[in-house]
């Protein structure tokens, strides 16, 4: 395991502008460099880097972050492999403290798992190719379907002998372990027999990421009422199924080139597409989406388009994981193929081009699909329209308004039309599922205000790993923009000097009430420079936000520290023009922003003083009320004339 130490004397060696420039031409302005975003295709450059504040930021796509956001999402590397990469950049030894007792068990059971697996799968393609049973039904089997040798290859494809212990025998013979087989699922081990699990069956081996085989799926070929059709790996320390999709190493290329995954049900679909050149495919292999799978696919895209039978079940299968994926800003689209045809029928009998033109005629946006299937079960029956409109209401309310506010409205709009209910009520009913979501407790390893960069994340085994994107981002939905200026003056000046004997910090802990802070991110992120401060005696630097172990976090910061356009060195030679320094004119800043919070809060006040005003019947208390508005309208005025107007 990495020490703390390293990580930290990676992050402070490590140069943005060396490393970014590592990977792309980056071209100098002002005090930045700029370049063509590596994220989205752009003809005039939005990619800005900060050597200042060790940040970059693209103000086309909104992607940014420090040196090890960059690598992980350019290199599509983890937190870990960032950090390695890092080191190994700039010619640091890493320490690394030694592992726990459970982690090093965990380790050899999952690498004997690992060895297991790539001996079974070599024996399953062994037995297909090269022995008669093999070549006659499972070669067979995958001849019908259309598969080629080379494609038979890639997937790794293989039989198992009808025998009931043919592979015991050779596993055995091989010495491994035979608990370890059962640990694997390649055998069953009853009382008074032991045998082989995947008896006549062809085999798909299931590869993880970066090509290692973590289990099998296995199809039985008989025609039998007692034995499932398909057997899967069970769980074990290699192999958790709800980070698996069927495909992904084989797919992850073209879904990163052409920014769209297909998801199909089943083993032959993933490949039947890939053999017809359709390679941005990956199978949940008939389960329902997990946030573990999605997060597997957003590392890659967010435009998700699910192709299923235009059946009643298969559409029933589409809708699931619907929310999650929404919850998780994908673009969901959903493709029905014509009725009794999946992708791999589909696309063996009328070829890839009509596949594609098919897709691209019927792909439907979800939500929708949704409301359509929905009204033509409901027909006139008003309650089951006022439950559609309930489940359309509460798909909506889980789109991330901040990152995807213009689909939020689209959905808003479109569902008030087509359900005819008026817009306004529609968005009082989406309003009323995000309050009950936001009165759910934020669970305490998701947004940890006490998480600090000294005290990062571990897993079970003492490992470090990244912050998973928190499923509190969904709780930051609404922007608070004076109390998010109050945050940015305080991470970005907070040392600084406020006026005599008190600094900029000093002076927001005495005037500034966090806790009627309507963003919670912004209440967070105050209580963690806050206990910061009183931990170390020291007021929290800029890098420890933008370093930040909390993904949502350090993105938020590194966004509001950001500034789009810097002048030019040559400005002030060239025009004349005086290059203002915003660190001499910080107190200004400050100042107006203090202003612009308290001038909020007081508007408020005004409002609710003014509705007592207009319901209140008794004279003395009318009279009171009118003294306060008098008194609030005074403070009003005074504090715009402090207001700095930008």
């Amino acid at each position: 395991m990495i020490t703390n130490d390293s990580i930290q004397k990676v992050l402070t060696h490590a140069d943005i502008v060396e490393v970014i420039g590592h990977f792309m031409q980056l071209k100098k302005r002002g005090s930045n460099y700029i370049g063509n975003c590596p994220f989205h295709n752009e003809k005039t450059p939005s990619f800005n880097v900060n050597p200042a504040k060790n940040i970059f930021k693209c103000f086309g796509c909104g992607k940014g972050g420090d040196s090890v956001t960059f690598l992980e999402e350019h290199e599509k590397f983890s937190f870990v492999e960032a950090i390695r990469w890092l080191a190994d950049f700039y010619k640091i030894e890493l320490e690394e403290s030694a592992p726990s007792e459970a982690y090093v068990a965990h380790l050899q059971v999952e690498e004997s798992l690992r060895i297991i697996n790539d001996f079974a799968a070599q024996y399953f393609k062994n037995n297909l190719l090269n022995t008669e049973e093999g070549q006659n039904i499972g070669l067979s089997y995958f001849r019908e379907r259309g598969f080629s040798n080379a494609t038979i290859e890639k997937f790794m494809l293989g039989y198992s002998l009808e025998q009931w212990d043919a592979f015991l025998v050779s596993a055995l013979a091989k010495g491994f372990d035979k608990n370890l087989l059962e640990k694997a699922g390649l055998i069953k081990v009853r009382p008074d027999r032991v045998y082989d699990s995947y008896r006549g069956r062809v085999i798909f081996p299931i590869f993880s990421n970066t090509g290692k085989i973590l289990g099998f799926g296995a199809r039985i070929l008989k025609k039998t009422e007692k034995a499932p059709k398909y057997v899967n790996s069970p769980e074990n320390e290699l192999y958790v199924k709800n980070r698996v999709l069927y495909g992904l190493y084989q797919s992850r290329k073209a879904i990163n080139d052409k920014q769209e995954c297909f998801l199909v049900e089943g083993y032959t679909d993933v490949i039947s597409l890939h053999q017809a050149g359709i390679e941005n495919v990956v199978s949940s292999s008939g389960t329902s989406l997990t946030t573990g799978q999605l997060k597997q696919i957003g590392n890659l895209t967010k435009n998700l388009t699910i192709l299923y039978d235009g059946d009643a079940a298969g559409i029933k299968a589409a809708l699931r994981g619907l929310d999650m994926a929404i919850e998780e800003n994908f673009i969901v689209k959903l493709v029905l193929l014509p009725e009794g045809e999946d992708p791999d029928s589909f696309v063996q009998k009328n070829g890839s081009a009509a596949f594609e033109t098919y897709v691209a005629g019927n792909k439907v946006d979800i939500i929708d699909f949704m409301m359509e299937q929905g009204l033509k079960e409901a027909q006139n029956d008003p309650f089951k329209k006022s439950a559609v409109a309930n489940e359309i209401a509460a798909t909506v309310a889980k789109i991330d308004k901040g990152k995807n506010l213009g689909l939020h409205l689209h959905y808003i709009k479109e569902a008030s039309t087509k359900l005819n209910i008026d817009e306004e009520a529609f968005v009082g009913i989406v309003n009323n599922f995000i309050r009950e979501r936001l009165k759910k407790p934020v669970k305490e390893e998701l947004a940890p205000v006490s998480q600090t960069f000294d005290e990062p994340i571990l897993d079970e085994y003492g490992q470090i790993v990244s912050m998973p994107e928190e499923a509190s981002l969904n709780l930051y939905k609404k922007e608070h923009k004076e109390e998010w200026q109050l945050i940015k003056m305080l991470i970005e000046h907070g040392d600084k000097m406020y006026e005599a004997g008190k600094t900029v910090a000093t002076h927001f802990f005495e005037e500034i009430d966090i806790s009627i802070f309507e963003e919670p991110m912004a209440h967070d992120i105050a209580m963690i420079y806050y206990k910061y401060w009183q931990d170390n005696k020291a007021f929290p630097p800029l890098s420890f936000f933008t370093n930040y172990a909390m993904k949502s976090i350090k993105e938020k910061v590194i966004d509001l520290i950001q500034v789009e356009f810097t002048p030019s060195e040559n400005w002030q030679l060239k025009y004349n023009i005086e290059i203002p320094d915003t660190e001499a004119n910080y107190l200004d800043d400050v100042i107006s922003s203090f202003a612009y919070f308290k001038l909020k809060l007081l508007r408020k006040y005004i409002a609710e003083n003014l509705e007592e005003l207009k319901l209140c019947k008794d004279p003395a208390k009318v009279e009171q009320l009118v003294k306060t508005n008098l008194l609030l309208k005074q403070q009003e005025k005074q504090l715009m004339a402090v207001v700095i107007v930008k």
